[in-house]
Order: structure tokens, then C-alpha cells, then sequence
């Protein structure tokens, strides 16, 4: 598991399907459905962390675009 769409596809394995309309708010949802499969102990450990270290860096990436975009129009 190496991207958001492989943590997507891990998600679908337990019938849940993401899609908000914004990717930052997409990867905060999917992040809260992780953890209640994890709180369940429906996931493997492992599978967890990796999965909840690539929402993180992503919801970081996402996070930087947005203050790139905000410095890009108060110019």
C-alpha cells in the first residue's frame, strides 16, 4: 500500500466508499472510517499504520496546496 487509491481500495474491502467533493475532505473521512474499522479490530495493525500514514501525508499535501492558493490570491 503505497497511495491514496490503495487505501481507497482497502476501504471498498469493508464496503466504504468515499467521495465528498473535495479531496481534503475526502482524506478527513476516510482517516474517521479507518479508524472505526481499527476500533472494531475488523483491520491488521500494520495495515492500519500505512494506511493512516498515507492519509497523512496526503491531507498535508492538500494542506499545502490550499496555503499556496491563498498566498497565489491575496497578491
Amino acid at each position: 500500500m503505497k497511495t491514496l487509491y490503495d487505501v481507497q481500495q482497502l476501504l471498498e474491502k469493508y464496503g466504504i466508499l468515499v467521495h465528498v467533493g473535495k479531496r481534503i475532505w475526502d482524506i478527513e473521512l476516510m482517516a474517521l472510517e479507518l479508524d472505526n474499522i481499527n476500533k472494531a479490530g475488523l483491520i491488521d495493525q500494520h495495515d492500519y499504520m500505512i494506511a493512516k500514514l498515507i492519509l497523512r501525508r496526503e491531507h498535508r499535501i492538500e494542506e499545502l496546496k490550499e496555503e499556496d492558493k491563498e498566498k497565489k490570491d491575496s497578491k
